[in-house]
Formats: C-alpha cells, sequence, structure tokens
C-alpha cells in the first residue's frame, strides 16, 4: 500500500522555503544580498539538462530537488572586469519532487529545509562532495524540526495519492 502524498499550496510550500531562510543566523544576511529565492514546480527538461542529467535519467523520472545557479559570465574572463560578487544568483526550490518523495509531513519539512540549506551552502562555495555527510543525514537538524499532532492531521491540506 502506497503512502499518500503530502500536496502543500503553493503559499504553504514557500512559506517553509521562507522559515528556513529565516531562521538563518544573522551573519548570513549582509552574503544573500545578491541572491533571488525562487520555487517552481518542477525543473524543466532543458533545466535537467543544463544540470547534466542525461536522455535516460530525465525519461526514468530524475529529478532535481533544488538548484543553484551563479549568475552566468558571458565571458570566462568577464570576472576580471566586473565585481561578480555584486551578480545576482539565483536559488531554485522544486516543490512537486520533494511531495512525489517525501509522503511523511515531517520528514517533507525536513527535506525541503535540507535542500535551502544544501542548494544556499553552494552560494557560499561548497560543492555536493563537501555536503556529502549533510545530505546523508536524515534530519540533520534534530529535534528543530518536528510537527504538532494538528499539523500533521490537518484535513485542509489537500492531499493526492501517489500514482
Amino acid at each position: 500500500m502506497k503512502k499518500q502524498m503530502i500536496q502543500l499550496s503553493m503559499d504553504d510550500f514557500c512559506a517553509e522555503v521562507k522559515n528556513t531562510m529565516n531562521s538563518l543566523p544573522s551573519f548570513f544576511y549582509e552574503h544573500l544580498d545578491n541572491l533571488v529565492v525562487e520555487v517552481e514546480d518542477f525543473p524543466s527538461k532543458k533545466t535537467l539538462k543544463k544540470a547534466h542529467f542525461s536522455n535516460a535519467e530525465i525519461k526514468e523520472g530524475n529529478t532535481l530537488f533544488g538548484l543553484f545557479e551563479p549568475m552566468e559570465l558571458s565571458h570566462p574572463w568577464a570576472g576580471d572586469a566586473i565585481d561578480i560578487h555584486s551578480l545576482t544568483h539565483k536559488l531554485t526550490i522544486y516543490k512537486k519532487p520533494h511531495e512525489e518523495s517525501f509522503p511523511d509531513p515531517i520528514q517533507l519539512k525536513i527535506e525541503i529545509r535540507k535542500t535551502v540549506i544544501h542548494e544556499l551552502a553552494h552560494h557560499f562555495g561548497l560543492s555536493d562532495k563537501d555536503l556529502e555527510n549533510f545530505d546523508n543525514n536524515p534530519n540533520p537538524f534534530s529535534k528543530d524540526i518536528s510537527l504538532t499532532t494538528k499539523e500533521c492531521n490537518d484535513e485542509n491540506k489537500p492531499r493526492q495519492k501517489n500514482s
């Protein structure tokens, strides 16, 4: 028997992303002026290709939970001519892959937060290799994330079965 997929409204999902950003220690904020955070339902095929997914992986349904995109420079040497730290970078969090992969409401909340932190770490120069221990921990936030019984059982939240 498959678990029911939790389906948050876009506003509720965005609120989870925003809560994560707002929970950062204050000394991070001075380094976030050039960062835009967006939420989208799914990454496009073009985005998946840009992230080095093969056609076979895309066809199998492999996807992204999030993506950090530094501002692209028109030429490799352009960073020598302009201050690249002032260019806008983009962090995108994908809603549907989270909901499809994490039907448990507590784990969904944890994974949204993990994805935001993971992608934000790229903004600060960390690689996927640097983040392996963080990513492999089911809850690196310990008891920081928990939901009340009402939040877990809220019948007003739209729900959809996994297909």
